[in-house]
């Protein structure tokens, strides 16, 4: 009787340990995840600038166009003189 107890108690001191062991992995799988939350809202407010910036860029380079001369040959016309910006207006 007293071996069956011991070996009772031995299978109950490992359950013992596998659930704090499990109850372990759960709270390092809650961090990785409010981590990864994080993340994920700094990526979408980087995302969003990005995006303003781009439309600010977009509309700053807008006033810009080159002059008619220019075909956009590319460098077949290498000799030629280089293309410069003409401002069209200051909106």
């Amino acid at each position: 009787m007293t071996d069956i107890m011991g070996e009772i108690s031995a299978a109950s001191s490992e359950q013992n340990a596998g659930v704090a062991q499990v109850g372990e992995a759960v709270t390092n799988m809650d961090h990785a995840t409010q981590q990864n939350a994080a993340l994920v809202e700094q990526m979408a407010a980087a995302a969003s600038s990005l995006r303003s910036q781009s439309q600010e860029l977009v509309q700053t380079v807008a006033v810009f166009k080159l002059d008619d001369r220019h075909d956009g040959a590319g460098l077949a016309g290498a000799g030629r003189a280089t293309a410069q910006p003409v401002l069209l207006s200051m909106r």
